[in-house]
């Protein structure tokens, strides 16, 4: 299926990431809606997360970059176990545990992967 307005995109091949209830996850999906794209929305919270997904998002932009430590979760838990963070294999399991401290949105579009809200990189890789 073909986006009217960006018809290079295949549109199965974008999906969303993150919490129907966070702000900037909303944000991101007013914005797709706006350009009338299809994609389809995947809920940490009803959906859970595999740790092969982590595994490729850590991959591809760093462990810092998916794991949010500026979330509320990272900020209440203690500080002997943020500082247990120390590499992939703790953050992906401490992600596995508490999907919430995942930045969000993370949206996969064609092979890239967007982290976070950012309206012009988002329309960038519509076009």
């Amino acid at each position: 299926k073909q986006n009217q307005f960006y018809p290079s995109i295949n549109m199965a091949e974008i999906i969303v990431y993150g919490i129907p209830n966070c702000d900037t996850t909303k944000k991101a999906l007013v914005l797709l809606k706006k350009y009338k794209v299809d994609f389809s929305f995947h809920d940490y919270k009803e959906n859970g997360i595999t740790p092969q997904k982590l595994e490729t998002w850590c991959e591809k932009t760093g462990r810092e970059i998916i794991l949010n430590k500026r979330s509320t979760t990272w900020r209440e838990l203690d500080e002997t176990e943020q500082k247990n963070i120390t590499g992939q294999p703790a953050a992906i399991k401490l992600m596995l545990k508490s999907n919430s401290i995942i930045k969000r949105p993370i949206i996969e579009i064609n092979g890239h992967l967007l982290v976070g809200f950012n309206e012009k990189e988002i329309i960038k890789h519509l076009k």
